[in-house]
């Protein structure tokens, strides 16, 4: 069996008395893609949070090659122990949170050189590598003002390429879009799906994830309702509850899709 780069056991996070996460586990192989779908409020961006620890879990293991994430013991990790282990697992975020005063090609060499210790030279070399992966070397010396939001985004997908991570969670990558923009910012992730990149993807674009992801975990109400292979899960719903989610986005025929 393929190895598993991630696991998440038991995984649980409230917010005083709203229990957000109800004991979440899955697991993902090297080499695949995740979605995570569901309605708002089920957790998934909640979940995504905890891989890294933006948020600290209260409950549950996550483990990324073997190894815990985020704590020592039975203690949590302080910010400067979970540097090393966050570097490996980049996120990309609904916004871009792009550095304004920064050219594009600035955005993308940062971080190597401040968190990674890389030179100069070989972050900015890296950097224009990434561009050209999301297909904007030809805007690295703009501003993120100058770019559209797709390109923004774009930007930032090529700042979560250059910290070489073991896995790239992405929140909702397009949600802040307009529509004629999506397109591109998924082409790009659809890219680094062939490539063969270990990735998490919450989204609502459901029909992207049907045909991009290996596996899908519908959840709601904090739980993992179902979860399988892409087309199975979306095509094919198991459960009511996942039924009656893909009817009311307009999937509801999905079990006729080719």
């Amino acid at each position: 069996m393929q190895e598993a780069l991630l696991t998440v056991d038991g995984l649980k996070k409230s917010y005083g008395a709203a229990e957000v996460l109800k004991g979440i586990s899955f697991d993902l192989k090297r080499g695949e893609t995740l979605s995570l779908i569901g309605p708002s409020g089920s957790g998934k961006s909640t979940c995504l949070r905890c891989l890294n620890f933006l948020e600290r879990p209260d409950a549950g293991d996550i483990v990324v090659e073997g190894k815990r994430i985020g704590r020592i013991g039975d203690r949590f990790m302080n910010d400067r122990e979970l540097a090393p282990q966050r570097r490996e697992i980049a996120m990309v975020f609904q916004l871009f949170y792009l550095w304004p005063h920064l050219t594009v090609l600035d955005n993308v060499a940062l971080a190597p050189m401040k968190a990674a210790g890389m030179s100069r030279a070989e972050a900015y070399e890296l950097a224009g590598q990434m561009l050209e992966k999301v297909h904007l070397a030809h805007k690295a010396k703009e501003y993120p003002e100058r770019l559209s939001g797709g390109q923004q985004q774009r930007v930032a997908i090529a700042r979560a390429l250059a910290q070489k991570p073991k896995l790239i969670l992405f929140d909702e990558p397009t949600s802040a879009l307009d529509p004629e923009l999506v397109g591109e910012v998924l082409g790009v992730i659809r890219e680094l799906a062939d490539e063969g990149r270990s990735m998490i993807l919450v989204t609502h674009e459901v029909r992207f994830a049907r045909d991009v992801a290996d596996r899908v975990i519908f959840m709601d109400g904090g739980y993992v309702v179902e979860q399988g292979r892409a087309r199975d899960v979306i095509c094919r719903p198991q459960h009511e509850r996942t039924r009656a989610f893909l009817g009311q986005i307009g999937e509801g025929a999905a079990e006729s899709a080719p």
